[in-house]
């Protein structure tokens, strides 16, 4: 694992960096691999599980499921997030791959609700509530192994991958879905068509796990493990977490707050308000149409992303991130009216604007958040910080864009809580430090 040490500085060889970034990115593709999924069959799954409500009803309880999930992620990130910290970055990801895997493939095999009635949805929210915790403890422990593997000096270019991850994941995830949709005929995607992409999870996280099982402990947290720290209680360390160090809890709930309600606004909610939403305006596309146009979008992103990361190594990452936040608060209306108006053309350049502002977050906070936090804390601060904000704003985005726009008929909403949450994010990036080509707190400088 690591090669050598010149003075103070860890030395580790490229190929182990690749390695390692490579297995902690597949576990966020076999989580927005979900995500993709259901957000693309949302309507067939609203068909499926929740045929006895009204269409806005029955949407809401489709999201609303949608979002249990995240709410329950604080306590995937309240357990796997100091398990991290106490037993190892590397044995809490392999178990949350296969768990994440479990419970994506569990909800391909659910039977309906005309075969059982309210049974149906109620395993269905059991799988989902698998798939938050799991994921809870997930991510965080991701962010934390790629930065403490990759070379300080181009941590934001190693970070970016995770997300290159992301948007792997969710591409594959909904182009196989539109794929289904597009060849099967309405009634075949109804009755089994639509389970066949959960059920393509479970493969996809035994290579994850395959992969995982594979590395060694992070540099950082293996040299932790040389010192002669005398380890917490795990409440004592849940408490430390929250009493010594809550500004970087506040700094880190701030900008993922802002990072993932731009994201799930693109990626879970902007689907249903293109094949549902608009054309009930009249001034929709077709659902075939919006959904290439979302996949051509998120394989754009994904040539862009890792070049932002690098970029991200040379000027920082604060400038990065406030032209973020600027691009949120100016560009949001203009995406959205673009959107309304109707026309692939149109379409396509206002999510395009979308995600281009996006990649400006999911890019450079990989690399930026773990770097909020020492190493004997790291895994355990961030999962409980990003979770609670992710729970709270980023995975109620979809839901509460439904009732908002429902409530109120004004379709501009979606626009006005992303400039929100834009001005958030603007406060907490000027708050923040320069992280950019400097060792992680805690850690030695390291090299690659």
């Amino acid at each position: 694992m690591v090669e050598g040490q010149s003075g103070d500085t860890q030395v580790v060889e490229p190929a182990v960096i690749n390695r390692a970034v490579g297995a902690a990115a597949i576990g966020n593709i076999t989580e927005w691999y979900d995500f993709g999924v259901y957000g693309y069959l949302a309507t067939t799954i609203q068909k499926v599980f929740f045929t006895d409500l009204p269409a806005s009803a029955g949407q809401i309880a489709t999201f609303g499921v949608f979002a249990v999930s995240f709410l329950i992620r604080p306590f995937g990130g309240l357990i796997f997030g100091p398990l991290g910290d106490r037993i190892g970055r590397k044995k809490v990801l392999s178990l949350t791959v296969i768990l994440m895997a479990l419970g994506t493939f569990a909800l391909g095999v659910i039977p309906s609700y005309g075969a059982i009635g309210l049974a149906a949805p109620i395993l269905v929210l059991l799988a989902r509530l698998v798939q938050g915790i799991s994921t809870g403890g997930e991510y965080g422990n991701a962010m934390t192994f790629i930065a403490e593997y990759a070379p300080d000096r181009r941590r934001g270019f190693f970070g970016s991958w995770l997300e290159f991850g992301t948007l792997t994941g969710y591409a594959f995830g909904a182009t196989i879905a539109t794929v289904l949709s597009a060849v099967l005929s309405d009634q075949a995607l109804l009755t089994w068509g639509w389970r066949i992409p959960f059920l393509l999870a479970l493969p996809l996280g035994a290579v994850g796990l395959y992969l995982r099982q594979r590395l060694e402990e992070s540099p950082a947290y293996a040299q932790l493990q040389k010192t002669e720290r005398e380890k917490e209680s795990l409440g004592a360390e849940l408490r430390s977490v929250f009493t010594k160090y809550w500004p970087a809890m506040v700094l880190c709930a701030g900008l993922v707050l802002t990072w993932n309600v731009a994201n799930y606004m693109l990626t879970s909610y902007l689907p249903t308000y293109l094949t549902e939403t608009l054309p009930a305006q009249h001034t929709g596309i077709g659902k075939t149409a919006s959904e290439i146009l979302q996949i051509v979008v998120l394989v754009l992103l994904m040539v862009v992303i890792t070049f932002v990361g690098r970029l991200s190594d040379k000027v920082g990452r604060k400038p990065v991130l406030l032209a973020g936040c600027l691009g949120l608060v100016v560009l949001s209306l203009p995406a959205v009216l673009l959107v309304r108006a109707g026309g692939n053309t149109s379409t396509f350049f206002g999510l395009l604007v979308m995600g281009l502002v996006l990649v400006l977050f999911s890019a450079i906070l990989p690399s930026t958040l773990p770097a909020l936090f020492l190493t004997h804390v790291r895994a355990g601060g961030l999962s409980i910080a990003f979770n609670l904000s992710v729970s709270l704003f980023g995975g109620t985005t979809a839901t509460v864009m439904s009732a908002l726009v429902s409530g109120t008929g004004d379709l501009n909403w979606p626009a006005y809580y992303l400039m929100i949450a834009g001005v958030i994010g603007g406060v907490c990036v000027y708050f923040m430090r320069e992280t950019a080509r400097k060792p992680l707190p805690g850690s030695l400088p390291r090299d690659g």
